[in-house]
C-alpha cells in the first residue's frame, strides 16, 4: 500500500498540468469548444422576455414546464410538439467571475487526483511496474474527468458533439494524470 503522503508530488503536479491542459484546450484551441454555444438570433428580445417574466433568478428552468401528472394531457403534449423544448440555465446577473470558476476547477482537478492517488495507493505497491501504475491511475482519472459529461447528453439535452468533445478532453486529462503517477510512483 502507498499512502497519500507518499503521493503528494504526483497529486500536485497532475492537478496543475490538467489545469493548464484544460486552459489550452479551451483558450488556445478556439475551434474546439467555442462552437458549443450559440447565440439566439433575437437575443435582446429573449433577454427582455426573461426579465419581464418576473424576476427569474439563477436556476435551471424547463420549457415547457410540466408536472409528471400533466404529461398525458393533450394540451401539454402539444406544447412539446410545438416547441421549443428547452432547459435554460440562468446564472446570477453581473460579470463572469472567472477567478472563482478557475479556483473551483482547480479544486476539482485536485479532488480527482486525490481519489486517483487513493485508488492507486490501495491497489498497487511501492515499486510497481510503471505500466500498471499508468493503467490504474489513468482509468481512475478517466472516471473523474471523462464520464461526467455523459449525463448532460442523456438527461439535459446537451448536443452529443459537445458532450464527446468534453469526453475527449477528459481522456487527455486522464492520460496526463496516468503519466505523472507512473513517472513519480514510489520505488
Amino acid at each position: 500500500m502507498v499512502s497519500l503522503a507518499q503521493l503528494w508530488l504526483p497529486i500536485v503536479v497532475s492537478t496543475v498540468l490538467v489545469f493548464f491542459a484544460s486552459a489550452g484546450l479551451h483558450m488556445m484551441l478556439k475551434f474546439w469548444h467555442r462552437p458549443d454555444c450559440m447565440p439566439f438570433s433575437n437575443e435582446d428580445e429573449v433577454r427582455a422576455a426573461i426579465r419581464k417574466g418576473g424576476g427569474a433568478g439563477p436556476g435551471i428552468y424547463l420549457m415547457p414546464y410540466c408536472k409528471p401528472e400533466d404529461m398525458k394531457k393533450p394540451e401539454m403534449a402539444q406544447k412539446f410538439v410545438d416547441g421549443p423544448v428547452a432547459f435554460v440555465l440562468l446564472r446570477a446577473s453581473g460579470p463572469m467571475k472567472m477567478g472563482a470558476s478557475l479556483g473551483t476547477w482547480l479544486l476539482f482537478c485536485l479532488l480527482v487526483s486525490l481519489f486517483v492517488a487513493y485508488l492507486a495507493g490501495v491497489t498497487l505497491a511501492p515499486g510497481s511496474d510503471h505500466a500498471a501504475v499508468f493503467r490504474v491511475a489513468a482509468v481512475a482519472a478517466l472516471m473523474g474527468h471523462a464520464f461526467g459529461p455523459l449525463p448532460n447528453g442523456i438527461w439535459w439535452g446537451h448536443p452529443w458533439k459537445s458532450v464527446f468533445k468534453h469526453v475527449i478532453d477528459g481522456v487527455v486529462y486522464a492520460l496526463i494524470v496516468g503519466a505523472i503517477f507512473a513517472w513519480w510512483w514510489p520505488k
